[in-house]
């Protein structure tokens, strides 16, 4: 199953600096993502690239990781999103979504949500002590439904609120807090 990282964000809280290339643990925020979803054993990553899409592209590692732009991201999470799910493989039977901004993810939380995976009609997210965050995890069955119902910043809440969802606790496992202001910077110790 790839991974599907959402990375395209201007970082218009954080005075428009574009969160995939913030500085984490010694490489951009994206690079961190891309590796914690190949640890967790995600094959292949689809990463959706807006907001100084060129500045990312050069100066990110990103190896075999397929890079697409999405020329909309200005209108929210929902074009980046249908963006990625257009450039999955054929034939992808779910896809794992990532956030750039949620570095405290873990490859555990991935591996735990992965293992969910049944088949195509698969709906399952990470809950921390209860309650469900990201990553999250889409059978290809609700390909369908994301492209008639996912607007704006919305993403995928349609379709997390019309069906049942499975949760997977990974309470322990990784923190799934996103980085919005400046104070997150600090706390995650990004400069």
């Amino acid at each position: 199953m790839p991974a599907l990282v959402l990375a395209a964000g201007g970082g218009s809280r954080l005075g428009g600096r574009p969160k995939a290339l913030l500085p984490y643990r010694g490489r951009p925020l994206l690079e961190h993502v891309l590796a914690v979803a190949a640890d967790g054993g995600c094959d292949g990553a689809v990463a959706v690239l807006g907001a100084a899409a060129e500045e990312v592209r050069a100066g990110a590692e990103t190896g075999d990781c397929r890079l697409v732009d999405n020329p909309d991201w200005r209108t929210g999470m929902a074009s980046s999103l249908l963006a990625g799910l257009a450039a999955l493989p054929p034939g992808a039977s779910a896809v794992l979504v990532l956030l750039v901004d949620t570095p405290g993810v873990t490859a555990e939380a991935v591996r735990r949500l992965r293992s969910a995976h049944t088949g195509r009609a698969d709906l399952a997210a990470c809950a921390y002590a209860g309650r469900r965050a990201h990553p999250v995890l889409i059978g290809a069955a609700h390909f369908p439904f994301l492209r008639a119902t996912a607007t704006g910043d919305a993403g995928a809440r349609a379709l997390l609120a019309s069906r049942p969802v499975t949760l997977v606790d990974c309470t322990g496992a990784g923190v799934p807090d996103d980085l919005d202001t400046p104070a997150d910077l600090t706390r995650w110790g990004i400069a």
